[in-house]
């Protein structure tokens, strides 16, 4: 089952256009990487796909439904989830107030407590820092919050931007394994832009490259390993 289908969209901000007539469709289950050289568009498309950019023309369909006008949060609340670079929190909350954000839609207690639980035993530090404040964790504790944040709502598709970004090298091969993890565990598609290529191959279905707003390969990673077009974006030959 396609749980994503993008056809001809193009987007940016205001009369800045960033992607450019792109159309790919995501499987359901599977985990999908989207490369390419700084300022291709990989953000901005990520925006786009949870509304937060103008979209000038296409359409986005999630789960058989046109969402290419629908606001952010009625997104969230039809599965989609996104994780935004930077590991971006709500500092002088705790973390268990954090997550409680993440299920700011969900009404049940106990679905809510659920799904917390679900977290906490995904990332077991949380539990025991629940009552620290976000800004106090480091920085991979904050990328599981920040991640953690998303899953409270069981998303269907989760969208994250840079995950590795600022780590440390044994925290980025963490990061990964746990990003497979919870694709496994949450019986999650996942889509993410990430600059460490190496790594997440390893662990991703299917590679997209984009250049300058446009598409310009979209292929299994068994196919795009050796490439000379993947060469290119690993020593940024398209910089």
């Amino acid at each position: 089952m396609n749980i994503l289908q993008i056809f001809e969209l193009s987007a940016g901000y205001k009369d800045i256009p960033v992607v450019k007539n792109v159309s790919f469709t995501i499987r359901e289950g599977t985990m999908t990487v989207l490369m390419g050289p700084n300022g291709a568009g990989k953000s901005t498309l990520l925006k786009t796909l949870y509304g937060l950019t103008d979209v000038t023309s296409g359409v986005v369909q999630f789960l058989g439904n046109d969402i290419t006008t629908l606001p952010t949060h009625k997104r969230a609340t039809r599965g989609l989830g996104f994780v935004p670079q930077g590991r971006i929190n709500f500092g002088l909350l705790t973390v268990a107030e954090n997550l409680e954000l993440g299920a700011y839609h969900l009404h049940e207690k106990a679905v809510i407590e659920k799904n917390i639980e679900e977290v906490y035993e995904t990332f077991p530090v949380l539990r025991t820092k629940q009552n620290a404040y976000a800004f106090s964790l480091s920085g991979g504790e904050q990328q599981m919050l920040a991640i953690g944040r998303a899953l409270v709502n069981v998303p269907r598709l989760l969208l994250l931007d840079e995950p590795s970004l600022g780590l440390s090298p044994k925290l980025v091969k963490e990061t990964f394994a746990t990003i497979a993890q919870i694709r496994d565990r949450f019986g999650l598609t996942v889509l993410l832009v990430e600059h460490n290529i190496r790594s997440v191959l390893d662990i991703a279905n299917r590679g997209i490259i984009m250049v300058d707003g446009v598409i310009v390969a979209d292929a299994e990673t068994s196919e795009l390993r050796g490439s000379e077009i993947l060469k290119k974006v690993l020593v940024g030959a398209f910089d």
